[in-house]
């Protein structure tokens, strides 16, 4: 008598499980199939079983807990029911997915969508070059003002116009131009970065940034300018400076974007304002920084490689071509398969 209350249990377990084991292979067949990473492959019908299958091993779950059947098999739907739970409710997009999608379109819909405020981002940036140019050639002493003698590297309005143009054509001593480069991206960067994480400031911090980082520019541009060297630095410039500018320019409209919704929020209170433009503004923040890298390599590689001023402008045209088609040429809306 006693040998048949002990075995009891266990014959209840194992009618249990035979009367659901179907479902549960089923299930463990589907989940399988899209855990080796061809959750594509599963035909419509699969796809609208799990979720039921999935409800159906939760159902027996419950009933295994409450009449205490082996310990095995409780385990066994714990797990089955863990993996179901994330195939349903989970986030089924790989990295190289998410990584896809952004590039394809979420990174180039949110900098169409501050196209205002990257108009006033690059109008600020142009007004200040335009001033600090205007000042220089008046009076060269303003150059200081704008860019400091020690990051110059002796390239100031005291250096002859043969030693500028031996730095911008990579002869002579150029290293005093390389530190320069690196302190102009360096600051970009910086700058970028300032204008971005200071917007809700009421936008003032953003548009003071790109008065100065424009007037650094212009003040740079102006020494060589007024010795007859416009083109030539032109290039120097531009190879790299397309990519690095338009970044900064962009970093500036996401902080002018924040700006904005604080100090018209539209009906709501300004810390959601902010939040939401913050949402669109950091999907540009996230490709500013991949602008800046590629930045980073034409300044380091491509300039130092390609000295002929002609090329170097046609390097900075294909670039201006390939982030304003990459941008603002229209493309069909991405349609999201399953």
């Amino acid at each position: 008598m006693t040998e048949a209350l002990s075995t009891t249990p266990m014959l209840k377990s194992q009618r249990f499980r035979h009367d659901r084991q179907d479902d549960w292979i089923r299930l463990e067949n589907l989940l399988g199939k899209a855990e080796r990473g061809t959750p594509a492959k599963l035909t419509d019908e699969e796809i609208l079983a799990v979720p039921i299958l999935y409800r159906s091993t939760l159902s027996a779950l419950s009933v295994a807990r409450e009449t205490s059947l082996d310990v095995g098999l409780i385990a066994y739907l714990e797990n089955l029911s863990a993996r179901a739970y994330f195939f349903v409710y989970g986030s089924r997009s790989t990295l190289r997915a998410r990584l896809a999608g952004f590039f394809a379109s979420e990174w180039p819909k949110a900098v169409r969508g501050l196209w205002r405020e990257t108009l006033v981002s690059a109008a600020m940036m142009g007004l200040g070059a335009v001033c600090a140019a205007w000042l220089v050639t008046v009076d060269p002493e303003w150059f200081y003002a704008f860019v400091p003698a020690e990051l110059s590297g002796g390239r100031d309005p005291g250096a002859s116009t043969e030693s500028l143009l031996e730095t911008l054509a990579g002869t002579g001593d150029s290293s005093g131009m390389s530190v320069f480069a690196t302190f102009l991206f360096t600051h970009n960067a910086q700058v970028g970065l300032l204008a971005f994480a200071l917007g809700f400031a009421f936008c003032v911090p953003s548009a003071l940034l790109m008065l100065y980082n424009g007037a650094t520019l212009g003040a740079f541009v102006a020494l060589f300018a007024n010795r007859g060297l416009g083109l030539e630095v032109g290039g120097w410039l531009l190879i790299h400076g397309v990519t690095e500018l338009f970044a900064v320019i962009l970093a500036g409209a996401a902080g002018l974007r924040i700006g904005w919704a604080v100090i018209f929020p539209s009906g709501r209170h300004r810390l959601e304002a902010a939040s939401e433009a913050g949402r669109s503004a950091g999907l540009v923040m996230g490709g500013v920084i991949v602008m800046l890298f590629v930045a980073g390599l034409l300044e380091g590689f491509g300039r130092q490689l390609i000295a002929d001023t002609g090329a170097r402008y046609g390097v900075a045209l294909f670039t201006a071509a390939l982030w304003a088609t990459y941008f603002y040429a229209s493309r069909p809306e991405a349609r999201h398969g399953r």
